[in-house]
């Protein structure tokens, strides 16, 4: 998977900076109470009320990848809709597969 643009540029400007972004997302990122999986699907919800597309189409991949279903894919984005109305549900459809 690419790197976002902004991870380029904290890269080349910052990197111990991103260093530090790294350790935290592998800390809070990782099986626990909470499985990874159900994690990346909260950020996805998260995203997706924050108008956030190319975040959604991106955690939706990685959920994927973790086993996420079609069917928990389609509550988390009724989860953005509930929560934030129509301005998250739009921007959920980037779950979707094109």
């Amino acid at each position: 998977m690419a790197k976002p643009f902004w991870a380029e540029a904290i890269e080349k400007n910052d990197p111990q900076l991103l260093q530090h972004m790294n350790h935290a997302k592998e800390f809070v990122m990782t099986d626990g109470a909470l499985s990874a999986k159900v994690k990346i699907l909260m950020g996805l919800f998260g995203d997706a009320m924050l108008n956030h597309s190319g975040g959604v189409k991106s955690l939706a991949a990685q959920a994927r990848q973790k086993g996420a279903t079609e069917e928990e894919i389609n509550e988390t984005v009724r989860m953005a809709f509930l929560w934030s109305g129509l301005p998250g549900l739009v921007i959920g459809t980037y779950a979707y597969p094109e």
